[in-house]
C-alpha cells in the first residue's frame, strides 16, 4: 500500500534538520551549556540505557505524543493541564518545556539537571484545585508524579523499540525503569514501578481509575490540530500523532474511542516514520546526546551500541 505521506520521504537530511530546530530549538529556555564542566556524566552517564533511548529523536517525539494522550485519561492529571496551562494556545510550547527537561535531566551536567528539578518543584508547589467532580488535586502529589512519569517513560521506550529497535538485550528495559525513576523520586513521586513487570501492573491497577471525558476528547481535539511551526504542518502532524497514536496500549486506545480509520492510519504513519527514522538520525547527529558524550570523553557511537 502505498503511503499518504511517501512524499516526506524525498527531502535530504539537511531540511529534515532545519525542520526539527524549527519546531523544538535547543535549549529553548537557555543556561544549559551541555559541554561543560568535562567529565561530568550528570544524573546517568554514557553507559545507562537512559542515554541510549532518550537520544533517539523519531521515538522520544512519537513517545512524547502518546504520553499526553495517555494522560488525558487521568482526571486529576487532566484537571491540572485544564486549570493551569493554555494548552490551547500553546501546546507546541508545552511539548518543547517538556522535550527540555527530559533532555536537561538526561543530558545536562549535574548541577544543571539539579536546578532543572528544583525548578519544576517550585512550578509544581502551586499548581492545585479540584477536578469537575470537586476531586483535589495537586502537582505534586507523589501518586499524580508517579502516573505522569510513567506515561512519559513507558511511552519513550515504546517508541523507541517501534521506530529505533526492538531487540534489546535482556533486562535493558528493566534498568531503563530503574534509572529513570530517580528523576520522579527527586520530584516527590513515590512508588515507582521499577521494572517492564511492575510497569504492567501498575497500569493494570491504575486502569479502573482513569476516564475518557469531555474533557478528554476537548484536549485530545486541540493536540489534533496542533500546529507545529514546520512546512507542511499539517501532514507533519498527522505524521508524527498517528506515530504516538500506534504506540498506545490497546486498553488505552479502546479507552480513547480509537475507530478502526483511525487505527489504521495510526499503522500507516507507524510504517512511514520506520522508514524516516534513520534520516532524523543522520540529521541530528550534533545533538545534545552527542555533546554530551564529547563532554565525557566517550565517542557518541557509543550510544547506538548495546
Amino acid at each position: 500500500m502505498s503511503s499518504p505521506f511517501s512524499f516526506i520521504l524525498g527531502p535530504a537530511s539537511g531540511q529534515i534538520r532545519r525542520w526539527v530546530l524549527s519546531a523544538f530549538p535547543r535549549d529553548p529556555d537557555g543556561g544549559i551549556d551541555y559541554d561543560h564542566p568535562l567529565g561530568d556524566a550528570g544524573l546517568f552517564g554514557p553507559q545507562s540505557v537512559t542515554w541510549k533511548i532518550h537520544g533517539d529523536f523519531p521515538g522520544m517525539l512519537s513517545g512524547g505524543l502518546c504520553a499526553l494522550m495517555l494522560q488525558t485519561l487521568h482526571p486529576q492529571a487532566l484537571a491540572g493541564v485544564w486549570d493551569h496551562s493554555n494548552f490551547r494556545d500553546d501546546l507546541v510550547g508545552r511539548l518543547r518545556r517538556t522535550t527540555a527537561f527530559v533532555g536537561g535531566t538526561t543530558y545536562a551536567a549535574t548541577g544543571d539537571a539539579q536546578a532543572l528539578i528544583d525548578r519544576v518543584l517550585r512550578i509544581h508547589a502551586q499548581v492545585k484545585g479540584v477536578t469537575e467532580n470537586n476531586v483535589p488535586y495537586a502537582a505534586d502529589d507523589p501518586d499524580l508524579l508517579t502516573w505522569v512519569h510513567i506515561t512519559e517513560m513507558s511511552s519513550f521506550l515504546s517508541g523507541y523499540r517501534r521506530y529505533c529497535r526492538d531487540d534489546l538485550p535482556p533486562g535493558a528495559a528493566d534498568a531503563y525503569f530503574d534509572e529513570t525513576r530517580r528523576v520522579a523520586e527527586a520530584l516527590g513521586a513515590r512508588n515507582v514501578p521499577r521494572s517492564e513487570r511492575e510497569v504492567r501492573d501498575y497500569f493494570e491497577a491504575m486502569v479502573p481509575r482513569l476516564a475518557y471525558t469531555e474533557r478528554s476528547r476537548i484536549v485530545l481535539d486541540v493536540l489534533s490540530n496542533i500546529t507545529l511551526p514546520v512546512p507542511m504542518a499539517g501532514l507533519s502532524r498527522e505524521l508524527f500523532l498517528g506515530a504516538g497514536a500506534a504506540l498506545l496500549p490497546t486498553w488505552a486506545a479502546d479507552m480513547l474511542e480509537r475507530t478502526p480509520r483511525q487505527r489504521r492510519g495510526a499503522r500507516v504513519a507507524a510504517a512511514t516514520l520506520s522508514g524516516m527514522a534513520p534520516l532524523f538520525r543522520r540529521a541530528l547527529r550534533d545533538g545534545v546526546a552527542s555533546r554530551s558524550c564529547h563532554r565525557v570523553g566517550v565517542s557518541p557511537e557509543k550510544l547506538s551500541h548495546w
